[in-house]
């Protein structure tokens, strides 16, 4: 009888097992696959930095900087020039004399040859007749300055006596802010790069701010200046530009830290 049971059991248990087979209808159901490259949010766009790029950003608008302080310069110029046409047609019958004429080119020569002798020339072809400040590092007054004296020499030898004074004095004029900026500069020798701006700038600071020994963030700071304090920029190096307060303390200051003063 226990043979015949065992025989049962296994015979239920394998029937068992076989209805369990049988009575699957097909394949299991397939479950849906999550688009999760849909849902996910896109990645933000890498940001590339182009130093050079920024670079010569910087440099562009120093120049613009530059110029606009040229257009300036260049109207207040002509302002002056009227004025001094209105007052000389006033006044025809008060003419300079030959000696008055010779003693004013004289001057605006003593004034020109110093700035020469000062450094002006430097990387220009030298000579009062010559393009001086052409080079990279050249003062460009002296070519404006030459040019007036020429002019000067055309109206002496005419014996517009007024009118070679008047150039004259236009050429003085035009060799006092490069003699103020070779002064400014000679405190320290022109750097490698460095290139003098066509004339003085006014600039103001945009922020506190620290002028350093030289054209980089690992020199010495020489002396912290606050928002808003006037500078006169003199040339630059690839972002830093040499600088001098009202005091007349002297430095670099980073580009962006510095703005034109209205």
């Amino acid at each position: 009888m226990r043979p015949t049971s065992l025989l049962g059991i296994l015979s239920l248990l394998c029937s068992g097992v076989c209805s369990a087979c049988g009575g699957r209808s097909g394949p299991p159901p397939v479950r849906p696959v999550r688009d999760t490259l849909a849902q996910r949010a896109p990645p933000p766009p890498a940001v590339v930095r182009d130093t050079a790029l920024e670079q010569r950003a910087d440099r562009l608008e120093l120049r613009l900087i530059e110029k606009e302080a040229q257009v300036d310069q260049l109207q207040a110029r002509l302002d002056d020039a009227r004025r001094e046409v209105v007052r000389a047609m006033a006044k025809l019958q008060s003419l300079a004399t030959r000696a008055e004429a010779a003693s004013g080119m004289a001057e605006a020569e003593i004034a020109l040859q110093a700035l020469r002798t000062g450094g002006g020339e430097r990387g220009g072809s030298g000579g009062s007749g010559g393009s001086g400040g052409s080079g990279a590092q050249g003062t460009p007054e002296i070519s404006q300055a030459t040019q007036l004296l020429q002019l000067a020499t055309a109206e002496f030898d005419k014996q517009n006596y007024a009118g070679a004074l008047y150039l004259a004095n236009q050429a003085k004029d035009v060799v006092a802010p490069g003699q103020e900026r070779v002064a400014s500069v000679a405190r320290g020798s022109l750097r490698q790069g460095e290139v003098l701006f066509a004339l003085p700038l006014r600039l103001q600071t945009a922020g506190r701010a620290n002028v350093r020994a030289g054209p980089g963030s690992g020199f010495q700071v020489m002396f912290t200046v606050d928002a808003g304090t006037p500078l006169t920029g003199y040339s630059y190096v690839e972002q830093w530009v040499r600088v001098a307060d009202e005091a007349g303390r002297s430095g670099w200051i980073y580009q962006s830290l510095i703005g034109r003063r209205p």
